[in-house]
């Protein structure tokens, strides 16, 4: 693909206000072969001038840059120089496109990577890492200017981080990088991440610098020139975490017997256990989502959407939950799942007892709004404690709503319903199913050594 094209469209002049409609700032964007780039001034004069430089390059008929976004004759510096500057270009092109969980995962490892290119550490820690999180929500930073007591901290980032380039300079190049591996591999506190977290960020990290070399703020990806052994992680579900038909339904009675609150999340959980649906799944099922629901025998519900927790800051609407598609699913895919009878009776008991959401929701809370994470791990927690024995509630058994998943999941497979089935239900390829689950499929072993022992005889 050549690096020039005469596809350009510049748009209007935008103004950013703060939450008083004060103006803060003045935009000028533009589409270069239908990528979107920005230039942020602060007065008006700059801003028009420098929409006029790009009308001007496009009226002559000059083609501009896929690369920098700007008509080929500028041979102006990047505008991209700091490692923080380079971080805000990053979140910017990644926002459209990520999920608010994805989002959140890319702030988190850039919080982490600017800690350990910081060129002093004299500002508080707190205040920088309170300003990081403002500067990567790329709708919060984009809809107004930080919040009074963050202005200094986020000033003060935009001065005090490392060039970008620094990173590929030799020799102190691959110091600073092995410094930022470090710093992704420890918790906040300085003790070693888990090696999934460690990982992820590594993958966000890597993923950053291939941008910076798409926009040419670097030559090479600094990551391919430190060794750095990936750590191991744990891939497969432990055995120990999952529970059998009589602990679910001990666990369950224990649940409805809690409270009020706890009467209504009987067949919450129920549907992890039964079903295998995920907490988001479960949250955002809805009355049009039970196809078939008969007395005494299988049903069946057809998934659409699930409402993961991302938090406010990272989704497009500000609320902390936020509609998408089902995991691993095209948007307006679906799910078929089997409703089994017990699982259907405490449907249709719960329908009946509480009714259902204005949207058709089947789970809301006493006032009508969404479950909450913080209420149903409160049910959880107190009603495993009472439900289990001493030595059970000590156990990593079901030691985490998402278990009662990993149990359904675990007793299809057991019960030899063929594996492209289960992962059709359960919302997984085969290959990750298998692998996943793996140790979780009993009688494999037996049948095993009793192959070989009649081998060898």
């Amino acid at each position: 693909m050549q690096n020039n094209t005469y596809d350009v469209r510049i748009h209007s002049i935008e103004k950013r206000k703060n939450t008083d409609g004060v103006v803060t700032s003045y935009r000028v964007s533009w589409k270069v072969s239908g990528e979107t780039w920005k230039e942020r001034f602060s007065t008006a004069a700059q801003a028009d001038a420098f929409r006029s430089e790009l009308l001007t390059a496009a009226r002559r008929g000059e083609p501009f840059s896929r690369r920098t976004g700007q008509p080929a004759s500028w041979k102006r510096e990047p505008p991209v120089a700091t490692w923080y500057a380079f971080t805000l270009a990053y979140v910017d092109a990644k926002w459209p496109y990520a999920a608010p969980n994805h989002r959140r995962g890319i702030a988190e490892a850039l919080t982490d990577a600017t800690e350990a290119l910081l060129t002093n550490d004299d500002y508080p820690r707190e205040r920088v890492r309170a300003a990081l999180r403002w500067s990567y929500s790329g709708r919060v930073r984009d809809a107004a200017q930080p919040p009074p007591d963050l202005v200094e901290a986020v000033g003060w980032l935009h001065a005090h981080t490392v060039p970008i380039s620094a990173l590929t300079e030799p020799g102190s190049g691959a110091v600073l990088t092995r410094g930022v591996l470090t710093r992704i591999s420890q918790t906040k506190n300085g003790t070693a991440a888990a090696a999934n977290t460690m990982n992820r960020k590594r993958m966000v990290l890597h993923n950053a610098l291939e941008f910076a070399c798409e926009i040419g703020a670097l030559s090479a990806n600094p990551l391919k020139a430190v060794k750095w052994s990936k750590p191991r992680i744990l891939s497969t579900v432990d055995p120990r975490v999952v529970i059998n038909i009589h602990q679910a339904r001990r666990f369950l009675t224990a649940v409805e017997k809690h409270s009020e609150r706890g009467r209504r999340m009987k067949a919450f959980f129920g549907c992890m256990y039964f079903a295998a649906l995920r907490p988001e799944e479960v949250v955002d099922l809805r009355e049009e989502h039970l196809i078939n629901l008969p007395d005494n025998e299988w049903g069946e519900m057809r998934l659409t959407n699930a409402e993961p927790r991302a938090g406010s800051r990272w989704t497009n609407s500000g609320k902390v939950r936020e509609r998408r598609e089902l995991k691993h699913r095209a948007k307006g895919e679906t799910r078929p799942v089997p409703i089994h009878p017990e699982l259907g009776t405490m449907l249709q008991e719960h329908v009946t007892q509480f009714g259902t959401g204005p949207d058709g929701r089947i789970f809301i809370g006493p006032r009508g709004g969404q479950m909450t994470d913080r209420a149903y791990l409160k049910v959880f927690h107190e009603a495993r404690k009472k439900a289990f024995t001493p030595t059970e509630a000590r156990s990593p058994l079901m030691d985490v709503p998402y278990s009662l998943r990993h149990a359904c999941v675990s007793t299809w497979l057991n019960a030899g319903v063929p594996a492209p089935q289960v992962a059709e239900w359960a919302g997984h390829s085969v290959d990750v199913l298998l692998r996943v689950y793996a140790k979780c499929i009993y009688g494999q072993q037996t049948e095993a050594m009793r192959r070989i022992w009649e081998a060898t005889r």
